[in-house]
């Protein structure tokens, strides 16, 4: 089984994902004092951190793949002041790769807006190449995978170079086309939801859903919900990443 550790882990979206693909969360890093409480709450055995500032091989265990999706806020489009990956929040990035560079797992799994390409891609990877990483990188939808809202975002798996067998492609042509299955599922009672489209309408949503980012009933009551969802990982992306990962492993 594969260790996890998660780096600005919000309520833990991305590590649920994982979690369901096979994996194990052995720590957990984030500064908000609410997403910890949610983390304590759904993650119990789990050990916790607050600040990346504040972690790196001195206190953090080994892992085989570290995750997380560091500030965006200095690189959204939303944010007319923003100051890219320099940024005070977004700047971050610097300790995450820190962290990788300390504790060298086998694995690395970033998320970010897509405004990353744009605006800061070049400089993660390039840091992620002096660490002696190579990577590669795909835009995903939520929606891709049966989930009632569009929520695009940029994955990045990276791996030692040094390691890397000549078939390890996570994002492959021929596993994304076997996401279809996951888009057909999501096509209910009527409800339009297509691939490439902008706008969806939705008549009814099933009972069983529950949260439209995938999120399981019970990581559904929590105070203060609305931040930590818009934050959140949909767990049927990562869940998916997190079983190419596995199977590639396997033939490693």
């Amino acid at each position: 089984m594969l260790t996890v550790g998660s780096l600005f882990s919000g309520i833990g979206g991305l590590d649920y994902g994982l979690e369901q693909a096979g994996m194990k969360t052995i720590w957990q890093v984030e500064y908000d004092k609410w997403a910890r409480e949610a983390l304590n709450q759904n993650f119990p055995h789990t050990e916790k951190f607050k600040d990346v500032r504040e972690v790196g091989k001195h206190n953090l265990k080994p892992v085989d793949l570290i995750c997380g999706g560091f500030p965006c806020q200095d690189i959204s489009t939303l944010n007319d002041t923003r100051g890219g990956i320099e940024g005070k929040k977004s700047g971050l990035w610097s300790e995450y790769c820190r962290i990788i560079r300390e504790l060298r797992p086998s694995y690395v799994l970033i998320e970010n807006v897509t405004a990353l390409i744009m605006d800061g891609l070049e400089r993660v990877l390039s840091d992620l190449a002096r660490c002696g990483y190579d990577a590669e990188w795909q835009t995903l939808r939520a929606s891709t995978f049966g989930l009632p809202q569009q929520r695009r975002r940029l994955f990045i798996v990276s791996y030692p170079a040094s390691k890397r067998p000549v078939s390890f492609q996570v994002f492959a042509h021929k596993h994304l086309q076997n996401l279809f299955p996951y888009w057909k599922s999501s096509i209910w009672d009527g409800a339009a939801i297509r691939l490439n489209d902008l706008e969806y309408r939705y008549p009814s949503i099933p009972e069983h859903l529950r949260m439209d980012n995938g999120l399981s009933f019970e990581l559904s009551e929590i105070e203060a919900a609305v931040k930590g969802y818009g934050n959140a990982v949909a767990p049927p992306v990562a869940k998916w990443i997190g079983e190419r990962i596995i199977e590639f492993d396997q033939k490693r």
